[in-house]
């Protein structure tokens, strides 16, 4: 089953938006639409978006424990690149980058609504 999109809850669009340009301008995506309540980024190639919205129910936005969206990034560099802006724009680190047992190249973040993702990428075997 492909994936289409992702979204995220949130407590402050406009803060989130901050993030989310600067995390999604390092992969070459762009908002590909914004009103009052949401927000949505794409790739000009396609795949799967991300969005992020206020929730629907009214409620406060929370995120899940255990719940994390990974991005597949082309380099390590790319990797670092997306962290930085993650750290840059509000977010938190939840893992540096660098290799992770897994054979993995990985760095772990956190939106500022505490919404967790990875960047990774696998590297060339030499």
């Amino acid at each position: 089953m492909p994936v289409a999109h992702v979204t995220f809850g949130t407590n402050d669009l406009e803060r989130g938006a901050r993030f989310y340009d600067a995390i999604m301008d390092a992969f070459g995506g762009a908002r590909s639409f914004a009103h009052d309540r949401a927000i949505g980024w794409s790739f000009p190639d396609g795949g799967p978006s991300i969005g992020i919205t206020y929730p629907f129910d009214g409620e406060a936005a929370n995120r899940g424990n255990g719940t994390m969206f990974a991005l597949m990034a082309a380099s390590e560099q790319q990797v670092r690149d997306v962290h930085a802006a993650a750290l840059a724009h509000g977010g938190s680190c939840e893992g540096p980058p660098g290799p992770r047992a897994n054979g993995f190249f990985a760095a772990y973040f956190r939106d500022p609504d505490g919404n967790k993702m990875n960047a990774f990428c696998v590297p060339a075997q030499p």
